[in-house]
């Protein structure tokens, strides 16, 4: 995973270094973190990649239109800071009711709405204890309904 274009190198060469490591068998894979679509676009010129991982999930969308050419072209998706839900989170929000009416906690539920959102969406959540990490699983096996994941979507575009 190239985790940041560095703006002080041309980027074609550093695509061309990382495309020479892959036919070296160096490395077997290449993903590319925090890029646009034309970014993708410019190092498939080089080399086919398989993941992007940006910042993304209820009410941090800016990633919109990478998600989507992703889902075009079949490239995994790594949301980073997939839980964050900010005031979507506060007591008696769409986020918060559907985490009750679910049996779930808010993070649970907005890491089910990230899982659902697409089928490209590989979402790891950072954390540090084994509680965290249980209840990241159980989200996994959340089933939010198609009028959750709507009502969920409309109030996180309003806070994006």
């Amino acid at each position: 995973q190239l985790h940041r274009i560095d703006g002080r190198t041309d980027r074609d060469a550093q695509f061309k270094v990382i495309a020479d490591m892959q036919r070296e068998g160096l490395i077997r894979h290449v993903g590319l973190s925090e890029v646009s679509v034309e970014e993708i676009e410019a190092a498939q010129a080089h080399f086919p990649v398989v993941s992007v991982q940006n910042l993304y999930n209820l009410v941090t969308r800016q990633s919109e239109a990478v998600l989507d050419y992703c889902e075009r072209e079949n490239i995994g998706f790594i949301p980073w800071f997939p839980l964050a839900a900010g005031d979507l989170a506060k007591e008696g929000s769409v986020l918060d009711e559907v985490a009750k009416r679910l049996g779930a906690t808010p993070s649970q539920v907005a890491l089910a709405w990230v899982l659902k959102r697409s089928p490209v969406m590989l979402p790891i959540p950072g954390t540090g204890k084994v509680k965290h990490l249980e209840e990241n699983v159980v989200a996994a096996a959340l089933d939010l309904s198609d009028e959750d994941f709507r009502h969920l979507d409309e109030a996180g575009r309003k806070l994006s």
